[in-house]
């Protein structure tokens, strides 16, 4: 059996497709093949979000962003391409050949965060945990709907 190829896109790869790569992959064990990208990727991943993984059992610290436009030219085929951005992404992501879902997640940007530190820290779980929650759904709601696992 086949596993399904799912690639994650923001802006910048370094908070939320990352958090929505390291979910499925924890989710989906080896049903899926995950990765995520930027259209602009940072140099690292976000401290905020290491912190707030690293609390959950997940390290990030290690993470490198990477281009979406890389994965693109290097020929990667997806089955599923899920934008995560709250704004612009899902417009200016490349077209993957093959016959890719396309979907958009929108979700808070969590380079945006503001306040002392703990409230920083307090928004980024809140994002965390919406990601987490709508990752997991799909198990339960849409690609059970779609029946992926019969190919």
């Amino acid at each position: 059996m086949e596993k399904l190829k799912v690639l994650f896109i923001c802006t910048q790869n370094s908070a939320r497709s990352q958090m929505a790569e390291e979910f499925l992959r924890r989710f989906a064990g080896d049903s899926f093949e995950v990765e995520s990208a930027g259209l602009e990727p940072a140099q690292a991943v976000n401290p905020l979000v290491v912190e707030v993984m690293r609390e959950v059992g997940i390290e990030l610290a290690d993470k490198k962003p990477q281009s979406v436009f890389d994965l693109f030219k290097a020929g990667r085929i997806y089955d599923y391409v899920i934008t995560v951005c709250d704004s612009g992404a899902e417009g200016g992501c490349p077209i993957f050949p093959g016959l890719t879902q396309r979907w958009h997640w929108p979700f808070p940007d969590p380079a945006k965060v503001t306040g002392t530190r703990e409230e920083q820290l307090e928004q980024v779980r809140r994002i965390r945990d919406q990601i987490r929650e709508h990752v997991q759904r799909p198990f339960n709601e849409v690609f059970a709907a779609q029946d992926p696992f019969a190919r």
